[in-house]
């Protein structure tokens, strides 16, 4: 058979593909070997980032919004358990530092991985793609055409040709392995145990604590939907020790608990040296392997990467622009795996427990999700003496950095008016004559300031919702200013 797109694995990333390039109008079909969800959820919850990407496609009035509370991200304690004494609380944002800016019109989704999975495959096939469970990749090549994979379902093995390739089979990943694309990182650092449950504890997320580090114990957290995971010590337990470790971080032993089922989880740390191999790429966990800290890098940051290569394939692939707009896909994506890698170690916690924090400037939360800096081909004017993220306000609309959310009507946000195509945000009609002729809707913004624009200025926003190019003011030739940019921040054919 034969598709545009072949993505290997149905976890978060793979699937967030399929469904962002379906949504695009793109051919894709999704391989993936085990017959469901795992049974025994990773992620626990996602970013607002997320959440607008979700918005944008029309999901979000599906999905339950984050208990989070504002500017802390997810809250953590250590304490004697859940019913006992707290002591230091792990405040990614400082209390002092937190701000009354609304940074984005979305919120986090408040859904495990088990659960989001299959809402994500629903509306992918919903918007037409293949996505085929219980079926494995045998083998796979590439030529200077396209990738062709042998696939087993229930049946015979069979071939299917694709143009291109999206690597999201795990943090083992045999297609990175066979590629040869070694990582840098940590590595391994440890083995835990963890035993989901279920009991009726919402009466102490009343604060807004979801993380508790028990002393002597492990590390307990919640799903928010009545199921618990407590991660413990490398060894083998038995279910009457499992119970009772689970009665020792609770702090009572008169609570109805329901064990559901065991893991063993590898902690480790690494980020591939390339995301890319010719017509295959990686996303997700193949590309970059995050602990669990600070709210959950590792499934956030790959259904960020599915949604970065996805506007770029579908734009190559519809004749728009030249292949050389997928190397943009490393440069923006690998640099933000890395400095995630960076804040994770950036302090001492729960997770890191292996060796010393690097030494390293720490992050705002909303720098985090909202400010990230892509510095790529698909940029003009951003350069290396910025930094890898900073606050949206300290950015003002800064090239390479994620567009402004300012609402202009009740319930739209300017968010709302990217993700389709390329657009220009501007307010005179000098700019609005300057798109003409080309792959660029016009857009009128009265808050320009947001984006750090004169009256006269404005902003060339990418289909993925980051500023490609600006110009302040009104140059000469507005025509001419516009078309240059657009050419090369879209790598447009002629």
């Amino acid at each position: 058979m034969r598709t545009s797109v072949l993505v290997v694995g149905g976890g978060l990333a793979g699937t967030s593909a399929a469904l962002f390039l379906a949504w695009r109008g793109v051919d894709v079909v999704l391989v993936e070997k085990h017959p469901g969800s795992s049974p025994h959820p990773r992620a626990v919850g996602f970013n607002a980032r997320v959440g607008e990407l979700l918005r944008a496609v029309g999901l979000e009035d599906e999905l339950p919004k984050s208990r989070m509370a504002k500017g802390f991200g997810v809250r953590r304690v250590r304490a004697e358990s859940l019913v006992g004494k707290k002591y230091d609380e792990t405040f990614w944002t400082p209390p002092a530092q937190l701000s009354d800016i609304e940074y984005s019109p979305a919120t986090g989704v408040g859904v495990a991985q088990d659960r989001m999975e299959p809402i994500l495959r629903d509306k992918a096939r919903e918007l037409g793609a293949d996505i085929r469970m219980s079926t494995r990749m045998l083998e796979f090549s590439q030529d200077s055409d396209g990738v062709t994979a042998v696939v087993q379902g229930d049946g015979e093995p069979y071939e299917i040709r694709a143009d291109y390739l999206v690597a999201a089979d795990g943090h083992r990943s045999p297609v990175r392995e066979q590629l040869g694309i070694t990582r840098t990182g940590r590595g391994y650092m440890h083995t835990s145990r963890s035993v989901l449950f279920r009991a009726p504890l919402q009466e102490y997320l009343k604060d807004g604590i979801g993380q508790f580090v028990i002393d002597d114990v492990g590390f307990l957290t919640t799903y928010g939907d009545g199921r618990w995971v407590l991660m413990l010590d490398e060894q083998e337990y038995t279910e009457p020790e499992l119970r009772q470790k689970i009665f020792q971080a609770i702090g009572r032993d008169d609570v109805d608990v329901e064990i559901i089922t065991t893991g063993r989880w590898t902690i480790s740390a690494s980020v591939a040296d390339r995301f890319s191999d010719g017509r295959i790429f990686l996303a997700g966990d193949s590309a970059h392997t995050l602990p669990p800290s600070r709210g959950g890098f590792g499934a956030n940051v790959g259904i960020e990467d599915a949604h970065n290569l996805a506007w770029k394939l579908a734009a190559v692939l519809k004749g728009e622009s030249r292949p050389s707009l997928l190397d943009t896909y490393d440069e923006e994506r690998r640099p933000v795996a890395t400095l995630c890698h960076q804040q994770i170690f950036a302090r001492n916690d729960g997770h890191n427990r292996d060796g010393e924090p690097d030494d390293a400037e720490l992050f705002d939360n909303n720098a985090m999700h909202f400010g990230v800096l892509y510095r790529s081909a698909a940029v003009i004017g951003a350069g290396p003496e910025l930094p890898p993220a900073q606050l949206p306000e300290r950015w003002n609309g800064q090239p390479g950095t994620r567009a402004p959310h300012v609402w202009i009507e009740p319930g739209k946000s300017t968010l709302d008016l990217f993700q389709r195509g390329w657009v220009l945000v501007a307010d005179h009609p000098q700019w609005e004559e300057a798109t003409a002729g080309l792959a660029v809707r016009y857009e009128r913004v009265e808050r320009l300031e947001a984006f750090g624009l004169s009256a006269k200025g404005a902003s060339l926003v990418r289909p993925d919702g980051y500023v490609a190019w600006r110009s302040a003011d009104l140059p000469d030739d507005p025509a001419g200013a516009l078309r240059a940019a657009f050419s090369s921040a879209s790598a447009g054919t002629p």
